[in-house]
């Protein structure tokens, strides 16, 4: 029987949205993840040297500032001007991004050398110093019934500011023991990372449509973009021996030290948005954008600001992205089984086809 279409569920547009982080049983990762792996085991049993690294780091610069070029070409101006209207939300995100988290990594220098290791620490507190997800966190936004707009613009503010203010509190908090950060570093990063991003962002008017139309065939350019990052910096850490300095008890003892930090930023981050008074789906928005940490904008900036140290750079990083991935996933569905009713109103267009074209640039 075919139902009237002002009876359907307000978020009908978004079904394929639960299909696409619906995490089978049998596989607690998803295929990007997967890729990672590959991509690292690839590393181990065939790293690059010589001229190959030559040119793979040819590659990979090109590849990292084409990755940024398209994040400037998705991402819309109107709907980031159009959510200004939130700005205690986005402040409230923006503080727990880039001053929680920051703090919180300061705080655990305090383990070192006992239980992590000083290439592992620096690691440790890049990751804090990242931007925010913005794919994932609509993701886990809409799938809660949060604010979806809010979340576009708390991701997409997040990933903008980060820009500049990563490499900044990378020069900052890590100094010349993160990876010989100077004045020739900031150069480096505004034209491979600010340049192409300004420059998607100067195009979108003309290349915007095109870009929409080939979401698919793009999405795999950019998901490619940041397995070649991956395999040029994994390389050089088998070249290098970086690898010999860890062992599985150390792994270990990291994963729990990213728990600690997952399970105290989504406890700040749940309460402090009640505290602070911000309605049901604000605070929903809060908990996943605030206590989440972009993978592909943070494997780009440790290639850049690490150079040789960059796998162990973003070990942390990497092994944080899952776990989040997974916690997120089940307080999502928690979320959503305690909501009082589904939210009012379809998500805009714009958010739906983001949500159904995921990209690896925003995750």
């Amino acid at each position: 029987m075919h139902r009237p279409h002002h009876l359907l569920s307000p978020l009908r547009h978004l079904r394929p949205l639960r299909r696409k982080i619906s995490l089978p049983s049998w596989l607690p990762v998803d295929g990007f993840i997967l890729g990672l792996v590959g991509t690292v085991a690839l590393a181990a049993l065939l790293p690059v040297s010589g001229r190959a690294a030559t040119v793979t780091d040819g590659a990979t610069t090109v590849a990292v500032a084409f990755l940024f070029f398209l994040y400037g070409a998705r991402l819309s101006t109107r709907e980031a001007l159009d959510g200004v209207r939130h700005w205690r939300l986005h402040l409230t995100v923006l503080t727990c991004t880039f001053v929680l988290f920051p703090a919180l990594g300061l705080a655990a220098r305090g383990l070192v050398p006992y239980v992590l290791t000083q290439p592992l620490y620096t690691g440790l507190l890049f990751l804090c110093l990242v931007p925010s997800t913005v794919q994932s966190s609509i993701a886990f936004t809409s799938l809660a019934r949060g604010n979806v707009a809010a979340a576009i613009c708390a991701g997409s503010f997040s990933s903008l500011i980060g820009i500049v203010v990563t490499p900044v509190l990378a020069a900052l908090l890590l100094g010349s023991g993160g990876g010989g950060f100077s004045a020739d570093s900031m150069v480096e990063i505004a034209l491979q990372l600010l340049a192409p991003f300004l420059a998607g962002q100067l195009l979108r008017r003309w290349i915007g449509g095109f870009i929409s139309r080939h979401r698919a065939v793009l999405r795999l350019v950019d998901r490619g973009s940041v397995l070649l990052v991956v395999y040029a910096a994994f390389s050089e850490g088998m070249v290098r021996g970086i690898w010999h300095q860890i062992t599985p008890a150390r792994l270990a003892v990291l994963l729990a030290v990213e728990a600690v930090l997952l399970a105290l930023m989504l406890t700040l981050t749940t309460y402090g948005s009640r505290k602070l008074g911000f309605r049901r789906e604000d605070r929903i928005t809060i908990t996943f954008a605030g206590s989440k940490k972009s993978l592909a904008a943070g494997l780009p900036m440790a290639s850049v600001l690490f150079g040789a140290q960059a796998s162990l750079a973003v070990l942390p990083l990497m092994l944080f992205h899952q776990m989040q991935l997974m916690v997120c996933a089940v307080l999502a569905r928690r979320f959503a089984d305690r909501a009082p009713e589904p939210a009012s109103g379809p998500a805009p267009e714009a958010v739906r086809e983001e949500i159904a074209q995921p990209s690896a640039v925003s995750r």
